[in-house]
């Protein structure tokens, strides 16, 4: 496991290719300290449950609202919730306002890479043998993504059921606090002009929007390249009604089990130091504990609290609560297979900007601004690198050890510059394939064990062949080949070493549909857009409350069936404002006053 790590530390450092500088010029205005604009964020050893102000009588504070994770639904939820009444959050990781790894644009591939226990992302690998992140920070995976922002498109709003008015007032809720329009870098135009090329159209400009054809999205990096994530988001809230604990990870919910249906009633938690606590809910009607820990945490937490598949529970000697096989099924991830493109000039760093939202059912887009050191050229990029695996056609079995060595020990030799230039992504926009979560272990810091299932639906497999050729034309193109200006012997130089080194930048054999079938399974990675676990019919109900028991929902991305638009969490962050408002009109009716 720990050389796989190394390999996922190398992986990042070149597929993002950023220089990872560690400053950035502070955006401009008066400097504030974080504890100064966010006095109700705390440590979790800060934690008591007595309270002189208690309104139960006996002296133990109680919360009208326990959150069960800071993260992209969560911060938005929690902001709103607080405006009328009592809410507790709890999040796993720290803040994000100190981290450079997380607050700037240069730094953002070494947050991936982090492995450490401090890290604001959470390494995993599926065991379809994809290495994968999971955000473990306050604002969720708004601090490790790649920024961009654009809204779902209004069939996905109408058959998620929600209220389009409430949607379109709560989209503008985030946009006016945290969303920018990103200055269009190089490569991203040179995307941009050959997306229409090839016939990728219309351009529709700069929008939210999910419109077919070509466009520019929003971002949550402004113009100093520094990022503004969910946290912010907070800044919203009503100090005086809310208490946040960071470095919180939450063992398990607290049920009461001797009625009818079992009640959630509280939460028990750890703190930094590993003492243990437990929060508890309100008794007034309506008072609810929401687990929005994401995909992967929603419906882990569920299992650990007994909520899930009898037999799995029982293997692990967890006391059943309620017996639901449906609890971590249907999990999904949209694949991405990616192109490396050369160019023998500078490139300036960029994230995801310009996307390509075609009717063949994938979404284009890229990264560029790869400035490789002398010292991360020698680094052993592995079976996860775009030299030696993600694209590569060598097959998986042959990916041996002794391959890699010769590989890095044959990479010395050769020209940083040559890795200039960036990639062209492309991903599939609803997978039909399917995997699950099971658990491993009781121990809430533990990742469950996690399947994607990766191109099991032929159809998603017929997709990915589709957006390789798409790429394959865009790399062509008169616009990028014009930008690029890689000549000839630079390419011939890349293309001969693939023999000796295992580089395959663009597949070869364009007319051989088998020959990119099995690139695509061979070259498969993420886009951290998985999605799925606690489906609505399944596991909660179309008001989010889970089935079966009392005073428990789950508001977050493990309630998708499909990821949102062509990047999920401009519509997390909108279903947290969304959901904390219909919350409070169905409480408060008029009085509620948003």
């Amino acid at each position: 496991m720990e050389i796989s790590k190394n390999l996922f530390t190398c992986f990042i450092s070149l597929f993002f290719s950023l220089v990872g500088k560690d400053q950035l010029p502070f955006s401009a205005g008066k400097w504030e300290p974080w504890e100064d604009r966010y006095p109700f964020i705390r440590e979790a050893s800060s934690f008591s449950s007595s309270s002189s102000s208690s309104n139960n009588g006996n002296n133990i504070k109680t919360y009208d609202y326990i959150i069960v994770g800071g993260g992209t639904a969560g911060c938005p939820l929690a902001a709103t919730l607080s405006q009328k009444f009592s809410v507790l959050l709890l999040e796993r990781g720290g803040v994000p306002f100190a981290n450079a790894n997380v607050s700037f644009m240069q730094n953002f591939h070494i947050a991936l890479a982090d492995t450490s226990p401090s890290s604001a992302s959470q390494y995993f690998l599926s065991t379809d043998g994809v290495f994968n992140s999971r955000a473990r920070v306050l604002g969720g995976g708004t601090c490790i993504n790649a920024g961009f922002y654009t809204r779902a498109g209004p069939s996905y709003i109408k058959k998620a059921g929600w209220d389009s008015k409430l949607v379109n007032e709560s989209y503008p809720w985030i946009e006016k606090q945290i969303v920018h329009k990103p200055n269009l870098a190089p490569w991203q135009r040179a995307v941009r002009d050959s997306l229409l090329e090839i016939g990728i159209s219309p351009f529709n400009g700069f929008t939210y929007d999910h419109i077919y054809g070509t466009k520019v999205g929003g971002t949550i990096f402004d113009r100093f390249g520094r990022r503004h994530t969910a946290a912010e988001l907070l800044a919203s809230a009503n100090p005086k009604k809310l208490d946040v604990l960071v470095h919180a990870t939450v063992q398990k919910i607290d049920f009461d089990t001797s009625g009818k249906k079992p009640r959630a009633v509280g939460v028990i938690f750890k703190d930094e130091n590993g003492n243990q606590h437990k929060a508890f809910l309100s008794k007034r009607k309506g008072s609810e504990i929401i687990v929005s820990s994401g995909a992967i945490g929603s419906p882990h937490i569920l299992m650990l609290s007994g909520i899930g598949p009898k037999a799995e529970l029982e293997k692990l000697n967890i006391p059943v609560v309620l017996d639901n096989k449906f609890v971590g099924q249907g999990m999904s991830d949209n694949p991405l297979n990616t192109i490396f493109v050369p160019t023998n000039r500078h490139v300036e760093q960029s994230l995801i900007q310009t996307v390509g939202i075609t009717k063949e059912g994938v979404y284009i887009e890229a990264s560029s601004g790869f400035g490789q050191s002398g010292d991360s050229i020698r680094c052993n990029h592995g079976v996860a690198s775009a030299e030696i695996g993600q694209l590569s056609t060598i097959p998986p079995k042959q990916r041996t050890f002794e391959a890699i060595e010769a590989y890095r020990r044959s990479k010395k030799n050769i020209p940083h510059e040559l890795f200039r230039g960036g990639f062209i992504l492309e991903k599939i926009a609803t997978p039909l394939s399917r995997g699950n979560i099971s658990l491993v272990t009781t121990n809430a810091d533990d990742n469950p064990s996690i399947t994607f299932n990766y191109f099991s639906h032929p159809r998603d497999l017929k997709r990915c062949v589709d957006g390789i050729r798409i790429v394959e034309k865009i790399a062509k193109s008169k616009h990028f080949t014009n930008y690029t200006q890689c000549d000839k012997e630079t390419l011939d130089k890349l293309l001969n070493m693939s023999v000796q080194a295992n580089v395959n930048l663009i597949p070869k054999h364009t007319n051989n549909t088998q020959s990119l079938e099995q690139f695509c399974k061979d070259t498969v990675i993420t886009i951290w857009h998985y999605h799925g676990g606690c489906h609505v019919g399944k596991v909660i109900a179309p008001d989010y409350r889970v089935l079966g028991v009392h005073r428990l929902r789950v508001i977050d991305g493990s309630t998708f069936e499909e990821s949102p638009g062509t990047n999920p969490q401009a519509t997390v962050m909108m279903m947290g404002r969304y959901m904390g408002v219909k919350i409070l009109r169905e409480r408060l009716g008029r009085a509620a006053g948003l």
